[in-house]
């Protein structure tokens, strides 16, 4: 992203990278039908409603008894805390913004805030009656639903979530600029910090060191201290032994660009959407992604551009992760990756092969805890893709030296090259071409533009090596006159600055100005 920096390098005061909202999901063992009928066996837990044996439970007694158990305990804990417990008949009230706003009142800096009790549906178990016999089978069912607010020590305002019917599944929310800000305080870096976005940084570069801290810890050992307050079935008999396992549920991490002032981001900030709104498509969003495009691809690439202030932002999704491009506070441009399904992406790790031996390699990652650090790197990767591709935008206007300079014919390794014409449409498509946004991060090839230029590869071969010398000779006369140039050691060539100035500024003449201002 160094272009983006250092074209608005006037305007901007920082960037600073850490993760957003991070959503972690706990599961027991129990969490899968076969080993949880296995768990009802050893705990004396009939499913015979009728009649149970003697010395055994029935399980419809019992799901209520441990509902109400948790309940139980979610009100004795608020109750020596002395904090509210609320059961709320919907979902309509906005629970963390109450949470926080009761914080502040109180003036609660450590501790238990308030226990929100609320029925939501819930991935469960129920009974189900075969020709064999009563059997387990998943089942959403609408159950009771807690959530502890907390607020600590590193991570600010958290919540906690436990599901009271069975299978306890429980799921922990942080917020990565909480617990920046609090890191920044410990470290003696001066902020300031609105609403979920830093304005301004005393050490900016210092503060996106101390941001890797965050993936950088014993995430397991601090779940489960937060699993064991909130569940008392963990250190009793029901589920001795049994410790949750950890996933990633959902992973913000973003890139603020802090401007100096509201008045340079309110310029240049609808130019941005503009161009990613229309110019990155499929091939482009993958790219940032970190994935290649083809045609094999299953699945659905999406941009969704919201005009209406405020909230006015860019969405791009790829199935379920997303890129994203908004403001915070009119001074903070935003670009934020989400990542709902890992598996599209890939981490260096051991994995077991069937014939018992392992496996080195890159292979699809999981949404397993210890691969936090991971979802950093791609995310971090995709923002400064997405930046780097948005250097382009606001690059209009050339002297009129240098437009003499590229409309006449230049010598390039000892040959005459033509000279450039700037709004005929095949000039304008070698531009448009060149200026594509996974060009802007990775360059292209003879072969990249040759698709976009003339579509797929014929299959005659004799006509391949045409269609590769029409292109090397556009690339050649691009050369020329300065407005690309070769990557070393590769067969890559990416954009020069001039030729972003030019292309672009030929590209907006033809496609805005001309049906504007000419058109009877």
């Amino acid at each position: 992203m160094q272009s983006f920096l250092a074209k608005h390098a006037d305007k901007i005061a920082g960037v600073v990278s850490c993760f957003d909202r991070v959503i972690v999901r706990g599961h027991l063992p129990m969490a899968g039908p076969g080993y949880f009928s296995t768990w009802l066996y050893s705990k004396k837990i009939a499913l015979n409603l009728q009649a149970p044996p003697e010395g055994w439970r029935n399980f419809k007694e019992m799901a209520p008894w441990f509902s109400g158990e948790l309940k139980r305990h979610a009100k004795e804990l608020a109750a020596a805390a002395g904090r509210p417990y609320t059961h709320l008949s919907s979902r309509g009230e906005r629970m963390e913004d109450n949470a926080r706003a009761l914080a502040e009142k109180e003036g609660i800096h450590e501790g238990l805030v308030c226990v929100y009790g609320i029925n939501e549906t819930c991935r469960t178990f129920r009974v189900r009656y075969h020709e064999g016999g009563p059997k387990i089978a998943p089942d959403l069912r609408v159950c009771l639903v807690l959530y502890f607010y907390w607020m600590d020590r590193e991570f600010g305002l958290m919540h906690i979530k436990l599901q009271t019917w069975l299978p306890f599944t429980v799921q922990v929310y942080v917020n990565g600029h909480e617990w920046l800000a609090r890191k920044l305080s410990k470290e003696g870096i001066a902020f300031q910090k609105r609403d979920n976005a830093f304005l301004w940084l005393a050490d900016a570069p210092r503060a996106n060191r101390c941001g890797a801290g965050f993936w950088r810890r014993d995430w397991p050992k601090f779940l489960d201290r937060l699993a064991g307050r909130v569940n008392p079935l963990l250190p009793q008999d029901w589920l001795a032994g049994q410790r949750y396992y950890w996933v990633i549920d959902q992973a913000e991490c973003s890139t603020d660009v802090l401007f100096q002032d509201r008045t340079a981001l309110e310029s240049l900030r609808p130019r941005l959407y503009e161009h990613a709104a229309l110019c990155f498509s499929a091939p482009q969003v993958m790219t940032f992604l970190g994935r290649k495009y083809r045609e094999t691809f299953q699945g659905e690439v999406t941009t969704r551009w919201h005009r209406r202030e405020p909230g006015a932002a860019v969405k791009h999704w790829m199935k379920r992760n997303a890129l994203k491009m908004y403001d915070k506070d009119g001074r903070v441009l935003r670009i934020e990756t989400v990542i709902n399904d890992p598996k599209e992406f890939f981490v260096h790790r051991c994995r077991n092969k069937q014939d018992g031996t392992q496996e080195v390699g890159w292979f699809p990652m999981s949404k397993g805890v210890a691969n936090l650090y991971r979802y950093a790197e791609v995310c971090q990767q995709a923002n400064a893709r997405y930046l780097e591709a948005l250097a382009v935008v606001d690059d209009l206007g050339v002297g009129q030296r240098e437009l003499d300079r590229r409309c006449a014919p230049v010598l390039y390794q000892g040959r005459r090259r033509r000279a450039l014409q700037l709004l005929h449409r095949d000039d304008q498509a070698l531009f448009a071409g060149v200026l594509r946004g996974e060009h802007a991060v990775r360059g292209f090839r003879n072969g990249e533009l040759s698709e976009q230029l003339f579509g797929p590869k014929p299959p005659d071969p004799q006509e391949r090596r045409r269609q590769c010398g029409r292109v090397s000779r556009r690339i050649s006369l691009l050369r020329a006159h300065g407005l690309i140039a070769k990557v070393p050691r590769s067969r890559r060539y990416h954009v020069t600055v001039r030729g972003q100035r030019l292309m672009s500024t030929a590209i907006h003449l033809r496609a805005k100005l001309f049906p504007r201002e000419l058109t009877p």
